[in-house]
């Protein structure tokens, strides 16, 4: 299975029979709570036969009902997991652990396979519309853009944000104490675009806010993980980041990697425009001593 279970059934629609395409429906309809269901409950929503329901899992690639509630468990776990889980999960390699410094030199080239593939992957799956779309978004000077993350996330939300304010007008973070944040988010509008970065152990402020935006009729952009956060039912662009590190902490190496291809496509959106910005920038950090 690749992505999550909801996107695996959907990919295989088509391969379905019209009555195990009712039961697909089904699951997906009520996903992920609707996968844990009784195959008789299931049978009579679908309004289909019991062993339709049998077929449809079968036809899905699992050896039967029970191993695709399995595999649903399973991909529940992985989006929930904590660094803590992760170390907990993980099995040390047969002689490491010794902290000499062969294991340490054993220890670059794998994780360095993890990384690239999670970069490769990231890219490679990324869809190019939602990415074309995000860049006409943050290169539209007419909108404010506005920038929010989490945990540790709000580092990416920075990075990505101080190198939008060289560039253009109106670009500005999330703000961190009550007032000034409550005070903040009563001035979304709909001419915004709210950029979210939202990683497993997703944080529930930050669905809310992309809930806020869009109920504001402005544009939502996602950065989340495979697993996909809670935010992305509110985003109209949702940019989706392998995160594969080999270790408790998930890597945000691929996130970087598209911030920094989104900028480019941004400044090439921006033309001269953010050309002049830049210099514009420039001349000011001199004459206050910033540069």
């Amino acid at each position: 299975m690749s992505g999550t279970l909801a996107d695996d059934i959907r990919s295989r629609l088509g391969d379905l029979s019209p009555a195990e395409r009712k039961v697909a429906r089904v699951l997906l309809a009520g996903y992920p709570a609707a996968v844990f269901e009784t195959v008789a409950t299931i049978a009579e929503r679908a309004a289909v036969s019991t062993p339709t329901v049998l077929r449809c899992a079968s036809r899905l690639g699992y050896r039967g009902f029970p191993d695709l509630q399995a595999a649903l468990r399973a991909e529940l776990d992985a989006r929930n997991a904590s660094p803590i889980t992760l170390y907990e999960s993980a099995e040390p390699a047969p002689g490491k652990g010794t902290g000499d410094a062969e294991d340490g030199e054993g220890r670059l080239q794998p994780r360095l396979a993890l990384l690239q593939q999670a970069l490769a992957q990231t890219f490679h799956e990324v869809s190019p519309h939602e990415f074309e779309t995000a860049a006409e978004f943050l290169s539209d000077a007419r909108r404010r853009v506005h920038l929010a993350g989490g945990r540790f996330t709000h580092l990416l939300a920075h990075y990505l944000g101080l190198h939008l304010m060289q560039v253009r007008d109106q670009v500005s973070f999330l703000p961190d104490r009550d007032v000034e944040r409550t005070s903040y988010l009563t001035q979304l509008a709909r001419r915004d675009v709210t950029v979210i970065f939202d990683y497993r152990r997703y944080e529930e402020d930050l669905t809310v806010i992309a809930e806020l935006a869009r109920e504001r009729g402005g544009k939502v952009v996602v950065f989340t993980d495979p697993w996909l956060s809670p935010a992305s039912a509110h985003a109209d662009v949702v940019l989706i980041n392998h995160v594969a590190s080999g270790s408790p902490y998930d890597s945000l190496t691929p996130t970087l990697a598209l911030i920094e291809t989104l900028i480019s496509a941004v400044l090439d959106r921006l033309g001269p425009d953010a050309h002049q910005r830049m210099k514009a920038g420039e001349d000011i950090a001199r004459r206050t001593g910033l540069l």
